[in-house]
């Protein structure tokens, strides 16, 4: 049995990247949770590891090509991960060490330089250290962390390690 070829294997990561994202809105608007900003930053992640892998699938590059995307792919899977690494830490801290509540998102990009902002969000908040929703156990940002990881994992295997079969 063979695998379907590099092109698909990309459009399929794009997609999954867009069904976490449709999970992440349906968390936000259905089941009302609202995103910190940490939450924010890793949205913000998985839709450009999605854009690598979904232009990667329409481009279809040659073996460099495909190696230039996974750096990409990588790179924001990398990022991703230490947001979602930092969230988890948040929310397993004890109650005593866990960061007061700072204004949201919106009036920090508003009123702060993006350096102070991105600052400010990666210390985290309150907010940040709540858990509202779980799956397994595991919470929101544990699984971004997951997925994230095997997202990049999968960029290097299917554009690095992978023969190329067209």
């Amino acid at each position: 049995m063979t695998l379907p070829n590099r092109r698909l294997l990309n459009l399929a990561a794009a997609l999954a990247c867009a069904g976490m994202m449709a999970f992440a809105l349906y968390s936000q608007h259905v089941l009302l949770l609202d995103p910190c900003p940490l939450c924010i930053l890793q949205r913000i992640a998985v839709i450009a590891i999605g854009l690598v892998f979904l232009i990667a699938a329409v481009h279809n590059p040659g073996q460099v090509g495909s190696r230039i995307y996974s750096v990409f792919a990588v790179t924001f899977a990398a990022a991703g991960a230490a947001v979602a690494g930092w969230h988890v830490r948040l929310q397993n801290l004890p109650a005593d060490e866990v960061p007061s509540c700072g204004p949201g998102l919106e009036y920090m990009v508003d009123n702060f330089p993006l350096k102070d902002v991105l600052g400010m969000v990666l210390k985290g908040s309150g907010e940040c250290a709540d858990v509202s929703w779980n799956f397994l156990g595991l919470t929101m940002p544990t699984w971004v962390l997951i997925n994230v990881i095997l997202l990049g994992l999968f960029a290097l295997w299917n554009n690095v390690f992978r023969r190329l079969e067209q």
